[in-house]
């Protein structure tokens, strides 16, 4: 029995029309679109033909994640079942997406995939709130780390290190994880008048930026409140933000 094909598609940061012209593409012509919540606004999923099944994966107010696991099984089950499967990420698949363990299991099960990327929100949002990640004066190496797994004992990520190899730091789903992340680097000796800046629903209308320094960015967090989706980004060029910030005015 033929399979379906499966396509990995990054949405993008948020606004829809960051979206790659492949993705809007494959959207438009899908037989079962399975979504997360960031990146995915009902905007892009009316994209989706009228026949097209429409299944929710990601995480909601009140409402548990779909396991990965699952979220995989589902992704095989519909692809058994013939057509064409959108697997729809926010920001890029491949970038602290999940999409290689997706592809993996696709593979495992002779199932054929394709990989589109989409912008991610770790390059983004911080263009939007003014700040390039690198800068000529200020700035030659970049690291894309995950705040996710700031508490995770079994497989620490060593901030010091990554303070000291690259010039600017750019961490995702970090703000549950700000405080000890901050605590490690300063305790590690890295100086806490060094930039950071928190940019908050990045390319969305509601983007707010917070721009301040390793030794206050905790209390001026939650001064002013700064929630999730928040691109972190840890360096010298974090204040340009201030002046060329041209989507929104910084806090």
């Amino acid at each position: 029995m033929a399979y379906g094909r499966v396509f990995l598609v990054g949405a993008g940061p948020g606004d829809p029309k960051l979206l790659t012209v492949k993705a809007v593409e494959l959207i438009k012509t899908a037989d079962v679109v399975i979504y997360d919540r960031l990146g995915v606004s009902g905007e892009v999923l009316a994209m989706a033909p009228p026949k097209a099944e429409l299944l929710f994966v990601g995480k909601r107010s009140g409402l548990h994640e779909v396991p990965q696991d699952k979220i995989t099984e589902l992704i095989i089950e519909k692809a058994k079942q013939g057509g064409q499967v959108i697997r729809l990420k926010g920001g890029d698949p491949f970038i602290f997406g999940r999409g290689g363990e997706e592809a993996e299991a696709l593979l495992a099960e002779g199932i054929a995939f394709e990989y589109v990327p989409g912008v991610s929100s770790s390059i983004v949002a911080p263009a939007y709130a003014g700040i390039p990640l690198t800068h000529r004066d200020y700035a030659a190496s970049v690291a894309i780390i995950t705040g996710h797994r700031a508490g995770d004992a079994d497989k620490p990520i060593d901030w010091i290190k990554i303070a000291h190899a690259v010039d600017t730091m750019v961490i995702l789903m970090g703000v549950e994880s700000l405080q000890g992340i901050v605590e490690k680097l300063l305790t590690g000796g890295i100086n806490p008048k060094k930039p950071i800046a928190m940019i908050e629903s990045g390319t969305l209308p509601q983007q707010r930026t917070l721009i301040a320094t390793l030794g206050t960015i905790i209390q001026e967090a939650q001064d002013r409140n700064i929630k999730p989706p928040s691109v972190i980004v840890i360096g010298e060029v974090a204040i340009l933000g201030r002046k060329l910030s041209w989507f929104k005015t910084p806090l």
